[in-house]
């Protein structure tokens, strides 16, 4: 076999390894519904304690790991541990149940594989309703393996527990049986020590080192989720108290996990968190707690444990039943992309919130060329009342305020007369109203109020209104397709019009008369004596000049990345130089992004017909491609003289870990913290035929209104591309050029 055989191999085979050891450590961070490397990895060692009991929970998880790739289910969802958990789960509970023998090794792996086939099958019934399965399998499957083990006569009880200190000696020697004596011994509040016994007892174990080390690991991985395993701890703990139900007796310190992992689910985890997330949490707690004195008490006549049947019941109902709300709440938001971990899913939906608020709706932009000026926006003065006062009339005026010249006695006198208008989004002609002739100045057609009329259905739901067209001006017809900015019309002053000017208006239903409704425009400039603003989902308001972005082609072609398209660049730091390569990629689901081959980093971004920008980064956040993420993180595709675009980056990607880490804790009850972009259109070297783009961004960090940090980056863009970027961040000025 040649070397380049064998590097081809290697090459092959390393992802393949990397998704195993991915499948196996996030099956024991899932435990606490974590994909965290590290805190996988603490969580492996400690079910080692009891070495046995750890031995048969990795038997089963590579069960679980093999099996699943070699019957090809999809890897995205087995890396992610979510098919992994409950095998793991049962084989701990065989092992601390039966003493280790090679029959229980048999078992353990018949075990996981029919966990698994359960986790798969639940996924496909109730996953269809977005709900997750939970550990419904583990349970499923360790009762069923419980009952046939008592006829299985080969197999015998365990009795390790006695030997619990020679066990920890094999594992860490003296050191690791000292600090378990010390912090067995430790003198600490009864509930504290019963908090830290039912953490240790998920994973199937009964001392407080186990729960005080699982305790730390979450602590490092969410101080969200800590906060909420202590909080619903102790509410259930105070609610026993009230109850007068026996707080400190083995039952309780063992089944106390159910509140845990309830209040991690439910206050932070598969929903956002939030003050309404916790509260809610807080109710449902004593919940939790009523299942499990009352389940105990059924399921014990059958010999059966409940383990965390508690939990599921409780996680589960709550779940369906926010499915059949009728409004939407960002107060109480599920998660619908899961990134397990609790603050970012919080600090990505607080960013979303923001920046994407509007995607779902139709991009609806201006129905003309040039610049307008809105004569009469929303609740007019004169007209736009009641049922239409949600719309707008625009004209044209000179540099000196007038709409006309002349004496502006006939319609040709009106700047705006006789201009084209065109489609404000794609859509289908749903009515062309035409044949009515312009009115005389100063005079209106009460009769035909709405005058010549086109009507285009953008979808079912949305649907925009020009008014007061030049008779015999109209291009189309009922049933046409037509495409933004194609022109569809000229501007008149028939109708209800005493003068020229468009009435436009966004409605609900199809027929000329309709109300309006209150609808954003997508993206527009508001030219203000040589100043410009970009709004973004806004509404024009009276007196402004508004215009569509006029892109300009040198941005146009430098953000036009296409699929299968190669970035190649030098990076210097004064010191060190390196070559790196992005591809521009697509996914599943038709998401694009660039990829580094070098840091395997992901860039994920969007470009429409105005905007290019980022909408979401993942990997290592020393790749040259977060400079990028960050230098151009919201692009306006025209060239607007010291034009300002300002955007909100997620608190996680950027902020401070060491003011983050704090922040979390308090992130779901306040906010006053920032991470913010600004971009500036800082130069053109020619307004009639631009070759070179200069560009100038940052990125800021604020709490309050005091700047913590800031990263620059001076953009240059020619008729190659992204030319280069200057990046000043800690001191430091790294150079990326092609």
């Amino acid at each position: 076999m040649t070397n380049t055989e064998i590097r081809n191999k290697i090459k092959v085979g390393k992802p393949f390894l990397d998704d195993f050891l991915q499948i196996v450590l996030n099956s024991y961070s899932q435990i606490f519904f974590s994909t965290h490397r590290y805190f996988a990895s603490l969580i492996l060692l400690v079910t080692f304690f009891d070495f046995y009991t750890g031995l048969f929970g990795l038997i089963s998880v590579l069960t679980m790991a093999i099996a699943g790739l070699l019957l090809g289910f999809n890897r995205s969802v087995l890396k992610k541990g979510l098919l992994g958990f409950n095998s793991l789960l049962v084989g701990l509970g065989l092992g601390v149940y039966f003493s280790p023998s090679l029959y229980l090794a048999g078992i353990v792996i018949l075990a996981a594989l029919f966990t698994f086939f359960i986790s798969v099958s639940l996924q496909g019934v109730i996953g269809k309703y977005g709900l997750p399965f939970l550990s419904v399998p583990f349970i499923l499957s360790l009762w069923a393996f419980m009952l046939a083990t008592s006829s299985f006569h080969a197999m015998g009880l365990n009795e390790r527990g006695i030997y619990t200190l020679n066990e920890l000696y094999v594992i860490g020697g003296q050191p690791l049986i000292t600090a378990y004596e010390f912090i067995n011994n430790l003198e600490i509040w009864d509930a504290a020590r019963s908090y830290f016994i039912s953490l240790s007892a998920i994973l199937f174990q009964y001392n407080v080192l186990t729960g005080f080390v699982l305790a730390f690991g979450l602590l490092l991985f969410s101080r969200i989720a800590f906060s909420l395993s202590v909080i619903g701890f102790f509410i259930a703990y105070g609610f026993y108290h009230i109850i007068g139900a026996e707080i400190t007796n083995y039952d309780y310190s063992f089944f106390g996990f159910n509140y845990i992992l309830s209040s991690i689910a439910l206050g932070g985890f598969f929903l956002i968190p939030s003050r309404t997330s916790y509260l809610w949490m807080i109710l449902l707690i004593p919940f939790v707690a009523i299942l499990t004195i009352s389940l105990n008490i059924v399921f014990m006549q059958f010999r059966l444990p409940i383990y965390s049947l508690p939990f599921n019941l409780v996680v589960l109902l709550f779940l369906y039943s926010l499915k059949f709300r009728e409004r939407y709440s960002y107060k109480l938001s599920e998660v619908y992309f899961q990134h397990n971990a609790p603050e970012k899913n919080l600090y990505i939906f607080l960013n979303n919130k923001e920046r994407f608020r509007f995607k779902s709706l139709i991009p609806i932009k201006l129905p003309f060329y040039g610049t307008w000026k809105v004569s009469q926006a929303h609740n007019g003065e004169y007209t736009h009342k009641g049922v239409f006062k949600h719309a707008w009339d625009f004209i044209i005026e000179n540099y000196e305020g007038k709409q006309f010249k002349n004496d502006g006695d006939l319609p040709d006198d009106y700047f705006c007369y006789n201009k084209p208008l065109i489609a404000p989004e794609n859509g289908i002609i749903e009515q062309v109203i035409d044949g009515i002739e312009d009115n005389i100045i100063g005079q209106a057609n009460l009769i035909d109020n709405w005058g010549n009329t086109i009507i285009i259905k953008h979808n079912n739901e949305v649907y925009s209104k020009l008014s007061h067209l030049k008779k015999g001006t109209i291009k189309v017809k009922k049933g046409d397709e037509v495409k933004f900015g194609q022109i569809i019309a000229n501007c008149g002053n028939s109708g209800r019009s005493p003068f020229p000017h468009v009435h436009f208006q966004i409605q609900p239903y199809p027929f000329n008369g309709s109300a309006t409704i209150d609808y954003p425009l997508s993206n527009y400039m508001v030219h203000d004596d040589g100043n410009f603003s970009l709004k973004t989902h806004t509404k024009p308001e009276n007196n402004q000049l508004v215009s569509n972005i006029e892109t300009t082609d040198l941005l146009v072609s430098a953000l036009n990345f296409i699929p299968g398209q190669i970035l190649n660049f030098n990076i210097t730091d004064g010191v060190n130089q390196q070559q790196i390569e992005w591809e521009v990629q697509v996914n599943e689901y038709n998401q694009s992004y660039m990829y580094c081959s070098k840091t395997e980093a992901k860039a994920y971004f969007e470009n429409d017909d105005n905007l290019f920008y980022f909408t979401y980064y993942e990997g290592n956040k020393k790749s040259s491609l977060f400079y990028l993420f960050q230098a151009l993180y919201k692009v306006q595709k025209g060239f607007y003289k010291q034009l300002e675009i300002i955007d909100q980056f997620p608190l996680y990607l950027t902020f401070p870990k060491y003011i983050l880490w704090l922040y979390d804790f308090i992130s779901p009850f306040v906010s006053f913290s920032k991470s913010q972009f600004s971009l500036n259109y800082f130069a053109l070297n020619d307004t009639i035929s631009p070759t070179e783009i200069t560009l100038k961004s940052s990125m800021t960090n604020f709490i309050y209104k005091k700047k913590l940090n800031c990263n620059e980056f001076i953009t240059q863009i020619d008729s190659s591309g992204i030319a280069k970027i200057d990046v000043f961040v800690k001191k430091q000025h790294i150079i990326i050029e092609q």
